[in-house]
């Protein structure tokens, strides 16, 4: 393989191959990304194939550098000690000299008698398709009941009642808690215009799910024939199975320069990366800055220097309403939501253009390396360390920095 620094990337979502890509940007690097599955998955079309309006898939060969080789297989341990990563095919091990830690994230473990049994998730392909073969065994007329009111769930629940199906969507607390009001009194229009039974409420966690019903802790039983579980996501703990610092959620615990505390050659990225323990907002938005900014410190420590840390500034967030609206809800620079959204049709083509455009950045650094603008956000910097110091952190710093 050509290039004298070899960089494994375990994961091949946003962020995953954002950095893969961005990595092809120096001739003397080789890039190999390791995944389970041998197709790339667009999961901000996940509920579109629940609803069965899209299949969610693209293949590697439109997003992932040429240079880059993909192996299908699922790393079970990384040996930070010897540098090296066991894979499941076999038992297998792959060298490293720096390590992209992107696993992403998945359904929650959700610690409620029946979910296990009787609800079905969407936070994975092989989730979204099981749900989707249930389904399509069912009549339109079956009583399907939503679990989770975030844009998973609130996606989910728009687009099968605008293929006719009947919902109820389970809020657990306060529908689309990043929203602000005006945000939040839109989707819940949208969402009974399209018949949606929206249950919501400080009273209507669900304490247990059944074969025909979801019950609330106030008592109530929800009648479901199919119950979609949709209420918040978990990272994968291959971290802490390797003995590398982790939050309580189980995300790589790094500095603010992406690298893990315990290792200066693993960095991570997108959902699974904590940056001192605050992480960032579960979302693309965040996966390819993330991405863009660790291949950045694996170049900084390649030239001997000191690498620079997070700049990054928020905006908004995007949630689909089915095929003909959506909401764009934008934020301040310390992710929280304020009084200005667009909603109706331009919001769903904003979604629409958000979909398409994160699968164009991801080509288009394939092509060209390095294209992606790593913007130093006015003010993102000085955002940052006020929440450190709010929350009493002092960044950790990573080991062995001259590794």
């Amino acid at each position: 393989m050509a290039g004298n620094t070899h960089v494994v990337v375990i994961g091949g979502g946003y962020a995953g191959v954002m950095a893969a890509n961005r990595l092809t940007l120096r001739d003397d690097v080789s890039v190999t990304l390791i995944n389970p599955r041998p197709d790339f998955v667009h999961r901000l079309r996940l509920h579109q194939l629940v609803g069965g309006t899209h299949d969610a898939v693209v293949a590697y060969r439109d997003v992932l550098a040429e240079r880059v080789r993909l192996v299908v297989d699922t790393v079970t341990r990384i040996n930070a000690a010897e540098r090296h990563v066991v894979t499941q095919a076999g038992g297998g091990t792959l060298d490293y000299d720096y390590l992209v830690y992107a696993v992403g994230s998945g359904s929650s473990e959700a610690n409620v008698p029946g979910v296990a049994e009787f609800a079905y998730p969407v936070a994975t392909l092989e989730e979204a398709q099981r749900l989707r073969s249930v389904l399509d065994a069912v009549p339109a007329t079956a009583e399907v009941t939503v679990v989770g009111a975030g844009p998973a769930g609130i996606e989910t629940a728009a687009e099968l009642a605008e293929q006719g199906r009947r919902v109820t969507l389970v809020c657990g607390g306060v529908l689309g808690p990043y929203l602000h009001t005006r945000g939040r009194r839109s989707v819940a229009k949208r969402l009974a215009k399209l018949g949606v039974t929206v249950v919501d409420g400080s009273d209507t966690k669900v304490t247990a799910v059944t074969r025909e019903a979801v019950r609330l802790a106030n008592g109530r039983d929800v009648t479901s024939e199919i119950t979609v579980w949709a209420a918040g996501f978990g990272v994968p703990d291959l971290a802490a199975r390797s003995g590398l610092s982790t939050d309580t959620e189980g995300r790589l615990l790094t500095d603010e320069t992406l690298t893990s505390v315990d290792d200066a050659r693993i960095l991570a990225a997108g959902d699974s990366a904590s940056p001192s323990g605050l992480p960032l907002r579960m979302s693309c938005l965040n996966a390819s800055p993330l991405a863009a900014r660790a291949v950045e410190t694996v170049f900084s420590r390649l030239a001997g220097e000191q690498p620079d840390s997070l700049h990054l500034s928020f905006y908004a967030q995007c949630i689909s309403l089915g095929r003909s609206a959506g909401i764009y809800q934008f934020a301040n620079r310390s992710d929280v939501a304020i009084g200005v959204h667009i909603d109706g049709g331009l919001g769903a083509k904003i979604k629409e253009k958000v979909c398409t455009a994160t699968l164009e950045h991801l080509a288009t650094e394939a092509k060209k390396p390095g294209s992606f603008r790593l913007h130093r956000s006015p003010g993102g910097g000085a955002k940052r360390r006020q929440l450190l110091r709010a929350h009493g952190v002092e960044a950790p710093a990573a080991a062995d920095r001259a590794a």
